[in-house]
């Protein structure tokens, strides 16, 4: 296969392929997904020939990702994107309990997406500054 790319393309498909391997690796310690690792090792390995030498650095023998690129700027777009994944699933999460978490349909969607609107207004306002649990149970 051939692909042809403009040297922003190329520095666009290393951001989203380093992206994608941290959310299917970054947790899961020594059974990763060695193929998406492979692939990143590639794409990254052609860096040095496109003029951006700077984005990789070989480690144990395998080209990755460099300090450099990681900690550029690319780690704060995925903190980003979990923070905000984090009080969607919260928000969901509590709305339902607070239902009693029964099965969704059209007679009570509304009701849960009010409940996570709701808790969403909280955790942009306050965060989770006023979610308290008991203690002493």
């Amino acid at each position: 296969m051939k692909l042809e790319l403009t040297k922003k393309q190329y520095r666009r498909l290393l951001d989203m392929v380093y992206i994608g391997n941290w959310i299917l690796n970054s947790t899961r310690g020594e059974d990763r997904f060695t193929d998406y690792d492979d692939l990143e090792s590639l794409l990254f390995s052609r860096a040095k020939d496109e003029g951006m030498g700077s984005l990789a650095e070989v480690w144990r023998g395998v080209v990755v990702p460099s300090r450099a690129f990681a900690e550029g700027g690319i780690h704060e777009a995925i903190m980003e994107y979990e923070n905000n994944v984090f009080f969607e699933i919260l928000a969901e999460d509590l709305a339902r309990r607070d239902m009693d978490d029964p099965p969704i349909d059209e007679t009570n969607y509304d009701e849960l997406t009010r409940r996570i609107d709701d808790y969403m207004a909280e955790f942009e306002e306050h965060g989770t500054d006023n979610i308290l649990i008991d203690a002493d149970k």
